[in-house]
């Protein structure tokens, strides 16, 4: 486990804890560093509730899921539209935020649209003058970009729907982005640490691969 200093941590999450380490980072001043990996930049599934805001979950449309023959759930187009004004109350506000994000994502991630998702993660955070982010997205990797030697799954068990769900990616592709994300998760991490302890350190990150 790091170390950080007094008061001062840092948060890691997939998918829909993705979006909700997204949200500490945003309200809670003690967070300096998140990672989201194939996260969405604004609230889903459930409201989720802070003080005297409320963000709305987007939630999924069931109507708009497909199944296979072999009873896998396609969920890709599922989700709320974020980019629709009615959902404008879900976004996260993460350019109140004082720390620094990691965003990871699949290419061919097809559980959601993680790679929009990102980019208006960076969009809203540009708008807003800030630069506090970095990206890794990996081309013909799927959802699950889980720590390096983990078994690739193109199809789980999904905990909140509680079906198997398609995931996407290609297994090469896939390893690739596991073994890559996880050392660039590790330097954040670790660089931030330091950071929070000691200004005018620098380090080059890739913002693309």
């Amino acid at each position: 486990m790091l170390e950080y200093p007094p008061n001062k941590t840092s948060v890691i999450g997939t998918g829909k804890g993705a979006d909700l380490a997204l949200s500490m980072i945003t309200f809670l001043p003690e967070v300096v560093a998140a990672v989201s990996i194939s996260g969405c930049s604004s609230n889903t599934v459930a409201d989720l509730h802070y003080g005297e805001t409320t963000l709305p979950g987007l939630r999924f449309d069931m109507e708009k899921v497909t199944v296979s023959e072999s009873g896998v759930y396609d969920v890709f187009e599922a989700l709320d539209d974020p980019t629709n004004p009615a959902n404008s109350s879900s976004v996260i506000p993460i350019e109140k935020a004082e720390g620094h994000f990691l965003l990871v994502v699949g290419e061919d991630d097809r559980m959601w649209k993680s790679s929009l998702y990102a980019e208006l993660a960076i969009r809203r955070l540009r708008q807003h003058g800030k630069d506090n982010f970095e990206l890794l997205s990996y081309p013909g990797a799927g959802h699950r970009i889980d720590p390096p030697s983990t078994p690739f799954c193109q199809v789980a068990m999904d905990r909140v729907l509680g079906v198997p769900v398609l995931g996407g990616g290609e297994s090469k592709a896939h390893a690739h982005a596991q073994e890559h994300s996880w050392r660039r998760i590790q330097e954040f991490l670790h660089f931030y640490k330091y950071k929070s302890k000691k200004k005018g350190i620098s380090l080059e990150h890739s913002k693309l691969i």
